[in-house]
């Protein structure tokens, strides 16, 4: 029995709880860190993506996609398991980094041990022999599950020490390693660029062999990358004291010259790279195209449209009907001789405006989701229409419009994927100039004004219908001419190459971008179009990366990855 004066004072008991509470909350960040980290291995491991990334080499006979994809995780177990790198605790960071990374390890482990169990090797048929090799490293399950915890442990330190680094350290190694990540990845492709020159075919040789990249190559990239990340930073101040007024200039049309080297390196990737690369970046150049019409609707004006699609079927089948050399086509049955692609297709974008405008028209009054639901209504009509049988003497109904000719330049035919890129790569620069130059005009403030707040903008003075109209019109211009396109890449037009899905998909793209930005639109084709055409050797798992892409650009940029303006209330959610 304790006595009065042995007995601890109520501030002491307070202090001690505070105490305890303090340390179970500094382990637990560590701990869920870990936990996550390794549900996200486990994850990857019972779908199957774990063993096929195995398979994809990133350094010859050194490390896998695979293994590289584990060590990240260990290692952001680690650095994300502190808030703040406080100065003289290193020894505390660590300590949590490796709570962080133990955790990690032993749910690998618990994941490894599952492997004992008959049961679950008959319901998940990815516990594959391939799956289990590569977890446990060859060895028993018993060392094997000590050697993930201890591998875990160290990975979680040195996570946990890369946080601590400076800022610049920091950017500098995460770039040495994306680099020698992404020339692994894509070594096919490098390889394939690299030896179609005699001069850059001996730098080849030197990186990579049949296999992927040798570890000399991964060398060589990683000091690449290591000395240019670190010294950009310098060029750029020493560039800026040469010579202040260029600097300057560059610096105040930033976007500009961004935009500008962009599309200079996707106008020298296909002749560089071959025709598959071509295929890849014409259909990037056309979701482009057709991402600046739908940009001017959504990202200037507000106007969210889910029926964009409408405007280029239109575009296709106008093209195709009067271009075409088969029974559907209006050279065959009217007085209308069969016209080239050049004359063909300014009808094609003319009527595409027209149907713009009078797509607009009955939703004039209707704004934020009820404006979506409208107008995906009004394109499912029009798709209905079309394989409808009381258009199907015009438009041959399910069988499409067939024979439509490729473009001719002169005497030269545009039939190639890479020569028909180009066609759609001025097409797009076309757009994306009048997209600039109307940004800044008096149409391109109504419509952000029409965009923020439709009641104050007409109260200033904005003619709704108008501008409303306007955008309609413009962004299906583009659209037309992107089905134009189209029509003569595939050489047929079919209905169903016109659904919802290609509406959603230059919308998310948009919105991936960034809502409003000219650049946006371009990144967010490459990393929706251009991104699972690379990764199609994963089969349907590319899906999953570009759905995970998709989840952590919105978690981490929610603006989208190169946004100007600020998500405007129409697509963010606006009421009626």
């Amino acid at each position: 029995m304790l006595h009065m004066w042995e007995m601890p004072k109520p501030r002491q008991v307070a202090d001690q709880a505070n105490t305890i509470s303090a340390n179970v909350q500094s382990l637990a960040r560590p701990v869920l860190c870990g936990l996550a980290s390794g549900l996200a291995g486990l994850y990857a491991a019972f779908v199957g993506i774990l063993v096929l990334m195995h398979g994809r080499v990133i350094i010859v006979d050194v490390l896998t996609l695979g293994q590289c994809f584990l060590l990240m995780l260990g290692l952001a177990a680690g650095a994300k398991s502190h808030a703040v790198a406080v100065p003289r605790a290193i020894l505390a960071d660590v300590a949590r980094g490796v709570v962080a990374g133990s955790v990690y390890g032993a749910v690998l482990a618990v994941g490894l041990a599952l492997f004992q169990v008959a049961f679950l090797r008959t319901v998940l048929v990815s516990l594959s022999p391939d799956l289990r090799r590569m977890l446990s490293l060859g060895l028993e399950t018993g060392q094997a599950m000590a050697t993930l915890i201890i591998a875990g442990a160290l990975l979680g330190a040195v996570g946990s020490l890369w946080r601590r680094l400076g800022e610049g350290q920091r950017k500098v190694t995460l770039t040495v390693v994306i680099a020698v990540i992404v020339a692994g990845a894509l070594q096919q492709l490098l390889q394939t660029v690299l030896q179609r020159f005699s001069v850059t075919k001996a730098i080849g040789e030197l990186l990579f062999n049949w296999a992927g990249l040798r570890w000399q190559g991964a060398l060589l990239i990683g000091a690449l990358a290591a000395s240019v990340s670190s010294s950009w930073p310098l060029a750029k101040r020493a560039f800026g004291a040469r010579q202040p007024r260029l600097h300057a200039m560059l610096a105040d049309n930033r976007s500009a010259v961004q935009l500008g080297l962009l599309l200079l390196g996707l106008s020298l990737l296909p002749a560089l790279a071959g025709p598959y690369i071509g295929q890849v970046l014409l259909m990037v150049a056309l979701y482009t195209l057709m991402g600046m019409g739908l940009n001017i609707e959504v990202g200037l004006a507000g106007l969210l449209d889910l029926g964009f699609v409408a405007f280029f079927a239109v575009g296709a089948y106008t093209t195709a009907l009067l271009t075409a050399d088969s029974p559907v086509a209006l050279s065959a049955y009217t007085s209308i001789p069969a016209l080239s692609f050049w004359l063909a297709a300014p009808i094609a974008v003319i009527l595409s405006v027209i149907v713009g405008v009078l797509f607009g028209l009955p939703v004039l009054g209707v704004r934020g989701d009820y404006l979506a639901v409208a107008t995906l209504g009004l394109g499912e009509i029009v798709r209905v229409i079309v394989l409808s049988d009381f258009a199907a003497p015009v438009l041959n109904g399910a069988q499409g419009v067939l024979q439509v000719p490729k473009p001719f330049l002169g005497s030269m035919e545009l039939s190639s994927p890479v020569s028909l890129f180009y066609l759609t790569l001025v097409c797009s620069m076309f757009a994306a100039f009048v997209a600039w130059r109307l940004q800044g005009s008096r149409l391109g403030r109504a419509w952000m004004a029409l965009r923020d707040d439709e009641e104050v903008a007409q109260a200033l003075g904005v003619n709704l219908v108008k501008a409303k109209l306007l955008a309609y019109g413009l962004g299906a211009a583009f659209a037309g001419l992107a089905g134009a396109i189209f029509a003569t890449m595939l050489t047929s037009v079919y209905p169903n190459s016109f659904n919802l899905l290609l509406s959603i998909n230059v919308l998310a793209l948009i919105v991936i971008g960034g809502i409003g930005s000219i650049q946006g639109v371009i990144v967010g084709a490459i990393l929706l179009v251009g991104l699972p055409e690379l990764l199609r050797e994963f089969g349907e798992y590319r899906f999953l990366f570009y759905g995970a892409a998709l989840i952590a650009i919105m978690i981490m940029r929610p603006k989208g990855l190169w946004s100007t303006i600020q998500p405007s209330r129409a697509t963010s959610g606006g009421s009626r």
